[in-house]
């Protein structure tokens, strides 16, 4: 039990997928403009990196590892994730219109987020059965999703401060990224 926990909170902060693995940028900076867009986001990821886990781990260990399959991993990977993620626009599109136009173009980036495709291959090198992948897959997006919202607080922030010409925009985002990298540096003493 202790190990699952251990998983969990070492993909949500010491191994950030965004902070420490540098995996999910394009969303990340991308949709970080707006808490709700953002949060949006991230219970999106969360659903998304979770499925497909569980089916990813499901279909390498019970179809492709047994057929010899495994090199198509990353294609049979990609697929589920495609799948999944034309759910979740669907669902979004039909039951909350102002979040799918908010999330706009990054809605269907999930299915190119790396990040999403790096959880189920990381899962597989790893050896992780089912559980394992589940956990590590869940943890994976929370991390996302709190590093996503604590960039948006941030920018909420910066955008209401006198900051200096040269450094609105893209600079004085890419460095409080930066310096959240660094803070999240000091979970690794966790694990």
């Amino acid at each position: 039990m202790n190990s699952l926990v251990m998983i969990v909170v070492g993909a949500a902060l010491v191994n950030n997928v965004v902070l420490s693995q540098f995996l999910g940028i394009c969303s990340f900076l991308g949709v970080s403009k707006q808490m709700k867009a953002s949060l949006s986001l991230g219970g999106a990821v969360i659903f998304v990196i979770t499925i497909a886990s569980a089916v990813a781990s499901l279909l390498y260990t019970f179809v492709l590892e047994p057929l010899s399959l495994a090199y198509l991993q990353t294609i049979v990977f990609i697929l589920v994730i495609a799948a999944l993620v034309q759910m979740v626009e669907m669902f979004l599109k039909k039951n909350s219109p102002a979040i799918y136009k908010a999330l706009g173009i990054y809605l269907p980036l999930i299915t190119t987020n790396c990040a999403v495709l790096g959880v189920a291959l990381t899962n597989v090198q790893n050896g992780y059965g089912l559980a394992e992948s589940v956990l590590a897959g869940f943890g994976t997006a929370v991390g996302f999703t709190v590093a996503i919202v604590l960039l948006a607080g941030i920018r909420g922030r910066l955008d209401e401060s006198a900051v200096p010409l040269p450094f609105r925009g893209a600079p004085l985002v890419l460095l409080s990224a930066a310096l959240m990298s660094i803070a999240f540096m000091g979970f690794g003493g966790i694990s």
